[in-house]
């Protein structure tokens, strides 16, 4: 999303949402915004997430770039473009995207980047650590993911112990209001998760991935 400093030069904002927690995953400004640096992000995510399965994103040219493309490849990640001129394919972004406009970029003066980038982070602090939100069963974002994230890690031990004879491992599976079957167990979790970047998450081992080539 665009917006720009009191001086009036025009800055470009990357928000990562996970659709799940409705976390606010990443808020990057920059006065341009290139497929490495969303790679870079992303990267920045994953060490905190782990890699996803798939991350539903626009049709942008940082998205569309051959940097971008290149990373997914050797990350494993699925990239969902929405539909162009169809942004409810992506409304959970949209959505947020409108809210952060609304109380941050319209609320205040950016004197430059790093002020830009200092008020970004706080709004997302506030975000995802103050705000209870009716569809999270009136828990924060963050408060929501930590408890699922527990859910999964307990159900995992449990699913060990009553594996411990040696019998064939399954991974338990685990319903969650709002999302598909959570598969728990051996080297990964499923989760859905959203760039505009809507991030649909999994918790598996990264795989490695050489520099990228321009």
């Amino acid at each position: 999303m665009a917006g720009q400093l009191y001086s009036g030069r025009s800055i470009r904002i990357l928000t990562i949402v996970d659709d799940y927690s409705r976390e606010s995953l990443a808020l990057r400004a920059g006065f341009r915004l290139t497929g490495e640096d969303v790679a870079g992000v992303l990267n920045e995510v994953i060490r905190q997430r782990g890699v996803p399965n798939s991350i539903r994103v626009d049709n942008g040219t940082e998205f569309t770039s051959k940097a971008m493309d290149q990373w997914a490849y050797w990350k494993g990640v699925k990239l969902d473009f929405s539909r162009p001129g169809k942004p409810t394919d992506n409304g959970l972004i949209e959505a947020f995207n409108g809210r952060l406009r609304a109380e941050c970029l319209n609320e205040h003066w950016f004197l430059n980047l790093a002020d830009a980038q200092e008020k970004l982070d706080a709004w997302r602090d506030d975000y995802n650590g103050e705000r209870p939100h009716g569809a999270l069963k009136n828990m924060t974002p963050a408060d929501f993911a930590r408890q699922a994230a527990e859910t999964v890690e307990r159900s995992t031990i449990e699913d060990g112990e009553k594996k411990a004879d040696g019998a064939p491992r399954r991974g338990p599976r685990i319903r969650l209001t709002g999302l598909k079957t959570l598969t728990a167990g051996g080297t990964k979790t499923g989760a859905r998760a959203a760039v505009t970047c809507a991030y649909i998450c999994s918790a598996r081992e990264e795989p490695q991935q050489p520099s990228l080539r321009p």
